[in-house]
This record gives C-alpha cells, structure tokens and sequence, in this order.
C-alpha cells in the first residue's frame, strides 16, 4: 500500500453514485447491510431479526443487490428441508465517499437512524466503550481529526476478516456542530458496512 493511501483514507474511497446513495438513504438497508455482513441472511431471516413483513424486507434487499451492496450467496438448505436463498454484504459500503452535501437530511440520516434502533435492541448493556466530548474546530481542524480518525478505522476494516471468531462491535463517529449551523453541510462520509 501507497503511503497516501495509508495516511489519506479519501485515496481509498470512490465518489458514490446516485443509485449508492438512494440505496444506503433508508435505516433499514443500512441494517440489512450491516446484519448480511455479520452471516449469511434469508429475506425471511431479515424480516423477522428486523420485524417487518418478507415483501418489506425483499424489497430493501433487491435495492440493495441491485446497487451492488448485496449479493446472493450459495442456496442452502433450511431447517426444514426447503431451499433458502441466503445473501451477504459485498462489503463495498465502507469504501464509499459521500459528500455530506449531496444528502437529503431533512427527513433524518439513515447511519444514525439505523445506529439509534441497533443500539436499543442491543440495550445499554452491550456499549463496549464511548468518548463525548467538545473540541473548538476550524474546518481544516474537522478535516484533519475526521482523516484521522478514518485512518485507524481503515486499518481495522482491511484487517476484520482475522477476527471473525471474534464478537461483532458496532459503531458511528458523527462530528457535529455544537450550534445549528446556518450554511450548508460540509465534509464526507464513508458510507460504513
């Protein structure tokens, strides 16, 4: 690996495309990603982990496969002898810039929509660890801690596949202003898996 792609998470990432983004715009696909990227999942197995109906679920999965995000895996066989159709995350997400200006957030965000009802499910008891805090931040001060930060959890993405024996650990860094802000967004986001 370059040295600026080891120090610039961006020279790793591709814009998303439309179709990426309208994908990854619903709480719900950003959970169906995240949960096909932890086993193997049926429609059916979605839709009652997510409770809701099979032709919601497959709905949001062909969204999903359709923009690359999700793919079948191996039919199976189920515990009743019937033939499952599983899918799996391509893991593509993660390596997704996309410009926060480019999102329509005025009926929320779906990243942290999707973290708030993963976290509730899970219950208190499952948070590993958190940091708050409030930093004074030029922009360029923003674009350094967001590089940053990117940067190691870059290094744990590329290196997940080694720990897979081991529990799955979710998360979300969300810089924000302290102060509503009156101009328009700025900055990018890895889409996250």
């Amino acid at each position: 690996m370059t040295d600026e792609r080891r120090t610039d998470p961006e020279a790793k990432r591709r814009p998303a495309t439309p179709q990426e983004l309208k994908a990854l715009s619903h709480p719900l696909r950003v959970r169906i990603v995240r949960l096909c990227g932890d086993r193997e999942l049926t429609n059916k197995q979605l839709a009652d982990r997510l409770g809701v109906d099979p032709g919601t679920a497959y709905y949001h999965v062909r969204q999903l496969v359709d923009a690359g995000f999700l793919e079948p895996a191996e039919v199976r066989t189920g515990e009743t002898g019937a033939l499952e159709k599983p899918y799996r995350s391509t893991g593509r997400t993660w390596w997704l810039s996309v410009p926060l200006e480019d999102l329509d957030l005025s009926e929320g965000f779906a990243p942290v929509d999707a973290f708030q009802q993963e976290l509730a499910e899970a219950g208190p008891d499952s948070i590993a660890t958190y940091a708050r805090f409030s930093l004074h931040l030029s922009p360029e001060d923003v674009a350094e801690l967001d590089r940053r930060i990117v940067a190691v959890i870059d290094e744990f993405v590329e290196t997940d596949a080694e720990r897979r024996h081991l529990p799955a650990h979710g998360g979300l860094f969300l810089l924000h202003r302290t102060e509503p802000s009156h101009g328009a967004p700025g900055g990018t986001a890895p889409a996250g898996d």
